[in-house]
């Protein structure tokens, strides 16, 4: 059973936002805007996915992601309103999550609706959104974030790459409407690789082993046709820059308007560097 709220620890004032902090640098990015802009801020972080340096220094509490009603219970002792969900969550089997009572009675739910990302992602926003909490995308929090239009940084893709870029598009959207994955890896027309529940950096490592002779390949990310803006938006950061560069790819082309690009001045810095283009590609999937 979920612990009783008024046992739990409460925020001094009303409004904070809620930030459910999954993995990667997403969650704090979120946290330090919240500092920036003077917004009170209360974080929940979840064992075995939030890095503990996350949520230093900052109102935070740890749960298993099992716990359903332990976390619920948290935001509404803290006074939360807005919520954000930022960041991967791994996904253990049910057995191995030890399901509250809260989270077994959603668990038809998610049978029902399938468990790819999208199906999960937006079925708990619908049950946060009954619970009374408004939630909004990172990009509400630190509009910023969103890509551009056009190329960053002194790069832009040739024809070639344009080409490789089109095929991605295609390619990751199909992927996306059966909820599978916002990547894929195309080095001169051919698919070295796709995202599924392995992340963009195993998609790098894997794509580096299967390159071609010849001008490198291209990253695409872009959002799923039917993806709800508000959670799993794709995102790239220098590190991704980095991993790109050592499978040997020539760039990285991600939906304008639609795809989080963290740290933006550490993304342009580690593509010049590296001699690699990051570009922002408009007319995606819709």
């Amino acid at each position: 059973m979920p612990p009783d709220p008024a046992s739990l620890p409460v925020a001094p004032a009303a409004g904070r936002l809620g930030v459910l902090a999954g993995g990667g640098r997403l969650p704090r990015v979120v946290l330090e805007a919240c500092r920036r802009q003077g917004r009170e801020v209360f974080a929940v972080a979840f064992e075995g996915s939030t890095d503990p340096e996350t949520v230093t220094d900052m109102p935070h509490q740890w749960v298993r992601l099992g716990a359903v009603g332990q976390t619920i219970a948290l935001l509404k002792a803290n006074r939360v309103e807005e919520l954000v969900m930022a960041g991967p969550v791994a996904r253990p089997s049910w057995a191995g999550m030890r399901p509250d009572l809260r989270a077994l009675k959603l668990l038809p739910k998610v049978l029902a609706g399938g468990q790819g990302d999208d199906s999960i992602l937006s079925l708990a926003i619908r049950e946060l959104e009954a619970e009374g909490f408004r939630v909004v995308g990172a990009h509400a929090v630190v509009p910023e974030l969103l890509a551009p239009a056009g190329p960053l940084g002194a790069r832009a893709p040739d024809r070639g790459a344009r080409a490789d870029i089109a095929r991605g598009i295609e390619v990751a959207t199909a992927l996306g409407a059966v909820d599978v994955g916002q990547a894929v890896v195309v080095q001169q027309g051919v698919v070295l690789g796709i995202e599924a529940v392995e992340g963009t950096d195993a998609l790098l490592g894997r794509a580096a082993t299967l390159r071609r002779d010849g001008p490198g390949g291209v990253l695409v990310k872009c959002r799923k046709p039917s993806q709800d803006r508000r959670a799993d938006l794709p995102s790239i950061g220098a590190d991704t820059v980095r991993r790109a560069r050592e499978a040997g790819l020539r760039g990285i082309a991600v939906e304008a308007g639609e795809t989080l690009v963290l740290d933006r001045a550490l993304v342009i810095e580690a593509a010049d560097a590296g001699g690699l283009f990051v570009y922002g590609f408009e007319g995606g999937p819709g």
